[in-house]
């Protein structure tokens, strides 16, 4: 079963990246192409039958398996960077963090209105990055298709949140 494999590689790192907090380090699962390919083909099993245009993957390890799906899905990708990283123009979504406050980020010419764009990344916690990115992609005309991520932290309670949104989430492992 994939989540086994994905627990089984993932490292805790104690008091990361601040004391009291058990970060989740999903970069052993990159040392194993196998498992990196079964985690792809694991997504797009879980996404069979979904209209997906495009996925949007969120800064930074939503990259990682977000532009392999992408690929494989025969989709363009969409990078969701952190403000000031993208060199053409942009639309921004500023959002509320636990500790202070971010911005995201994302070409205006990024997808058509009316696509349906599946939301990646590598791990949901509260989900409000992955809230912000569905608002900045409804703000520009497009349709949230679905969430995808590696790991959920369930306790966090952030698909309480995101199916606000929409219902569709996948997770592979979850804590």
């Amino acid at each position: 079963m994939i989540a086994s494999q994905i627990k089984s590689a993932i490292r805790d790192i104690p008091d990361f990246p601040k004391p009291g907090i058990i970060f989740k380090d999903i970069t052993p699962i990159l040392k194993d192409p196998a498992l990196c390919g079964k985690i792809v083909d694991s997504f797009a099993e879980h996404l069979k039958g979904t209209r997906i245009d495009a996925i949007a993957g969120i800064e930074s390890r939503g990259f990682l398996f977000g532009v392999s799906l992408a690929t494989k899905l025969g989709v363009p990708f969409v990078p969701v960077r952190k403000a000031g990283k993208l060199p053409f123009s942009i639309k921004q979504k500023a959002y509320k963090l636990e500790y202070g406050t971010a911005t995201i980020e994302m070409h205006i010419d990024a997808f058509e209105p009316g696509q349906h764009i599946l939301i990646h990344d590598d791990l949901l916690a509260t989900g409000g990055t992955a809230l912000a990115a569905a608002e900045l992609i409804r703000e520009m005309g497009g349709v949230v298709a679905g969430f995808s991520f590696v790991v959920e932290l369930g306790f966090l309670k952030g698909r309480e949140r995101i199916t606000s949104v929409c219902d569709k989430v996948v997770a592979l492992a979850e804590y």
